[in-house]
């Protein structure tokens, strides 16, 4: 990876939606090279698609909960299961294996406390867990921010 593919990196992380003759302007390249770096990027998973930045809050959706899962179960066909039940409840939209005193992190953005309860109460009707908590997010202070460039800081 060079200068050329951590410019387009950035510029596309800074704005997702930048045509080809754009990004490569940005960047310096023509538009063949760039879009042939874009493929290579693509290709080898650097670059996983792209997708619209949303605001939850104008969709209703104004309650953030980190939940915490700890689990008596250290198998496969357990995380199998679990990750099924995860991926079925939209609500959750990122799940997390940790390590520590916890097992895993999900973060749940729904609709106030009723919208969390429901997540609550499908996890546990679905799946054996050991023990749960949330964490209420009060305010977003930093989100969505680029990844940092590979190589030494």
């Amino acid at each position: 990876m060079d200068h050329f593919d951590q410019e387009i990196i950035a510029a596309l992380q800074r704005d997702g939606s930048l045509s080809q003759r754009a990004l490569a302007e940005q960047v310096g390249l023509s538009q063949n090279a760039c879009w042939r770096r874009v493929q290579r990027l693509n290709d080898s998973g650097v670059l996983r698609g792209s997708t619209a930045r949303i605001g939850a809050k104008a969709l209703g959706l104004d309650l953030t909960v980190f939940m915490m899962v700890r689990t008596r179960h250290h198998n496969a066909d357990w995380a199998r299961s679990f990750r099924q039940k995860v991926e079925a409840i939209p609500d959750i939209i990122e799940l997390h294996r940790i390590g520590g005193e916890w097992d895993y992190l999900l973060k749940i953005v729904t609709t106030g406390m009723s919208g969390y309860d429901r997540v609550y109460q499908a996890l546990i009707a679905s799946v054996d867990l050991e023990k749960v908590t949330g964490f209420f997010s009060m305010e977003t202070i930093l989100e969505g921010r680029p990844l940092p460039a590979p190589g030494p800081r």
